[in-house]
């Protein structure tokens, strides 16, 4: 089901994106969009994009998967932990985390003290679709991912629940879901 697009005017994104302070970080399931719509986001108000995971992968020279599989999950959040809080010094821009990175409580403290931490979420068969045209997503191989997305969603949404901000995102163009962004922000600020 499409939402209704939010009907913000150029003058009412300026005078949002003129309130924000400090970085908006996305958090929420892989596969929900926060790397596209970060991207689309981040247009609209005129700042910088950065994927977290895109930033691991540069500064270690080999994917999330390998990271995975050669040093494991704890290893790895750790080093998503420093690349964000390094992230958030450097930009006041928007940063589209790693699904796992709001679960781990120190990240999760970090991100909040130092950033606007906005919740994408949507249901488990558009997470599914999306998911299943890439296969680099470590923790969906070996299994049915449906059935691995939706207990990640059950584990997972106490802590993405306590992001500033909850918007559900859809199949609609992302630029809408851009907007209910900068309009669930503004209501936040």
């Amino acid at each position: 089901m499409t939402q209704t697009a939010p009907s913000l005017t150029p003058q009412d994104i300026a005078q949002i994106a003129h309130r924000i302070d400090r970085p908006i970080v996305l958090v929420g399931l892989m596969g929900v969009g926060k790397s596209t719509v970060g991207r689309r986001l981040a247009n609209l108000i005129g700042v910088d994009f950065v994927d977290v995971d895109e930033e691991i992968e540069r500064a270690a020279d080999r994917s999330v998967a390998e990271i995975f599989e050669e040093f494991g999950e704890p290893y790895f959040r750790d080093g998503e932990r420093r690349v964000i809080a390094r992230l958030m010094g450097e930009t006041h821009g928007v940063i589209a985390t790693g699904g796992g990175a709001f679960v781990d409580p120190e990240t999760r403290a970090l991100i909040r003290d130092k950033a606007i931490s906005v919740w994408l979420d949507c249901d488990i068969e558009t997470l599914v679709e999306r998911t299943a045209r890439r296969d680099s997503r470590p923790l969906l191989r070996g299994g049915d991912p449906h059935a691995i997305l939706l207990d990640l969603k059950e584990k997972r949404s106490d802590s993405y629940a306590q992001a500033d901000c909850h918007v559900v995102t859809d199949d609609g163009p992302h630029n809408a879901t851009a907007l209910r962004i900068l309009e669930a922000i503004d209501s936040w600020l």
